[in-house]
């Protein structure tokens, strides 16, 4: 049901945005019903039994049987009689209930068009692999990867991230409808082909306002030029879009093919599952006995043992002490790496080494201003250092240079607009499904208390528990970097009224 959107008498129901129009004009229809409304929608004329639709709003929740009946009787109230006088949800006895009203299923809403940067904007869209081994999709992916971070250091560019760039990897669409999605003007296609030590690589720049193809090329080399070929690339398209042949600083460059390719595959796990985290854990550290020379490695592997710390539920000494010396080892090798430097910033705010982390993040900002992972990351340090202002402007930065983020910037969107009393729409943003593989309940069970909604405050709290079983609030305020003891407070204050854990 996810993102579906229906119309039925004067009403229109998006169950993606969470919005129900009357005549356009929003109803004030709280999460739960909405969840109903959305279930009964979904399949009219069919009877839905109680422990289906207590499913649909309630998932994974034991509640009482009341509780359906008071929605259901809401719901009726919130929408008044049908045209016909009677009700537009019919009881069955005993068994469940069933929406009776014609319903059309109206197309997915049009998402709004951003506006385009003040600079040159392009995205680099995926590299389609044309080899016959589908084992070399991970080359062609992180070729994408590679080029993104290449145009992302140039100052004159706005670069859209590669989260947002691979939501459209397999989606046949118009280049215009891309451009529109995601706010840039120009977009890089391309298609790579390796085989035999050799690599075929074809890429056109395309104007996505005009349609025309401003530049085209092809490259056959031998494999071992491949990042020879990704420099010349991106000081083409730099040429190209900005007029003048301008090269960032040197990047620190993988000797050994293996291990770049080992570090390609387990960057695509780091936002996942603990299983996956393992698996992301033996590669990286394959690929830094491989070749200990190689920057991002490390910075991947620090990254590692510091969600590895977090799937486990708890900090350690030991996780934070080998995460923060790789993180080290990765800006000593390569200090003109923006995703290096923001790495080392984050671990050590964590560590409490506030003026290190301040002037760690300055610099990976200076390094690569079109680096969403660097905002998102300084998002949540300042919201926890009080300023929470400028916390809600880093983040709403590093949603515009990724439109379709990892989970995880929902989780610090939705906590810096807890901590600006913006309670409503922390709970908009933390009741998103892409939320729900993050630690996000605890702010969403924090925000709903807030309000007043203490029964499913309650309710997200023990849903957050039953995924952090040990979690408690003292501990939490004690390990994470606050700053201000006012912001900590308010944090605080929540999770009691919520219900969780001193």
């Amino acid at each position: 049901m996810q993102g579906s959107r229906f119309a039925f008498g004067p009403f229109v129901l998006d169950s993606g945005a969470g919005t129900l129009l009357r005549n356009d004009v929003p109803v004030a229809v709280g999460y739960r019903g909405l969840k109903l409304l959305a279930a009964l929608v979904g399949r009219p004329g069919e009877i839905l039994e109680k422990a289906e639709l207590m499913d649909a709003a309630w998932p994974g929740t034991a509640v009482e049987e009341g509780n359906l009946t008071v929605q259901i009787a809401q719901l009726r109230k919130l929408l008044g009689p049908a045209a016909d006088g009677g009700e537009w949800i019919a009881t069955v006895p005993r068994v469940g209930y069933r929406f009776t009203g014609a319903v059309e299923q109206l197309g997915g809403a049009k998402r709004k068009s951003l506006p385009l940067p003040g600079k040159s904007s392009i995205a680099v869209l995926p590299f389609v692999n044309v080899s016959n081994d589908p084992e070399q999709e991970s080359f062609a992916d992180g070729l994408t990867e590679d080029l993104i971070t290449d145009l992302s250091r140039i100052s004159g560019l706005f670069v859209i991230a590669r989260n947002s760039a691979f939501a459209y990897k397999g989606r046949a669409m118009d280049v215009r409808d891309i451009a529109q999605d995601l706010g840039v003007r120009y977009l890089l296609e391309g298609s790579a082909r390796r085989a035999a030590g050799r690599v075929r690589i074809n890429v056109q720049l395309v104007d996505a306002v005009s349609g025309d193809h401003l530049w085209a090329e092809r490259f056959d080399r031998s494999l071992e030029d491949i990042f020879a070929v990704q420099d010349e690339v991106t000081g083409k398209i730099v040429e190209a879009l900005l007029g003048r042949l301008r090269a960032p600083p040197p990047r620190n460059r993988p000797k050994n093919l293996e291990a770049y390719d080992l570090c390609v595959r387990a960057r695509k796990l780091m936002d996942d599952s603990p299983q996956t985290a393992r698996e992301a854990h033996l590669m990286l550290t394959r690929a830094v006995s491989l070749d200990p020379e190689y920057a991002e490695a490390y910075r991947w592997l620090a990254m590692n043992h510091w969600m590895g710390w977090v799937h486990s539920g708890g900090p350690t000494e030991t996780s934070r002490s080998v995460a923060l010396e790789l993180a080290r080892k990765a800006v000593a090798i390569d200090p003109n790496d923006a995703g290096c430097r923001w790495v080392l910033a984050y671990l050590l705010a964590y560590e409490r080494s506030f003026a290190e982390a301040d002037a760690e993040f300055a610099k990976a900002i200076e390094l690569d201003p079109n680096e969403a992972d660097a905002w998102a990351a300084l998002s949540d340090i300042a919201v926890l250092a009080g300023r929470v202002k400028e916390g809600l402007e880093h983040i709403r930065k590093a949603f515009r240079l990724n439109p379709f983020p990892a989970s995880w910037y929902y989780l610090a969107l939705g906590q810096a607009q807890y901590a600006a009393g913006e309670y409503e729409a922390a709970v908009e943003t933390l009741r998103r499904d892409e939320t729900y593989r993050t630690s996000s309940r605890r702010f969403l069970a924090a925000s709903l208390a807030q309000l007043g909604r203490l029964d499913e405050a309650h309710a997200e709290a023990e849903l957050f528990l039953v995924g952090n079983p040990h979690f408690t609030t003292r501990h939490w305020a004690t390990t994470e970097p606050f700053r201000d003891a006012a912001t900590l407070e308010h944090f605080v204050d929540g999770f009691r009224k919520a219900g969780l854990p001193e």
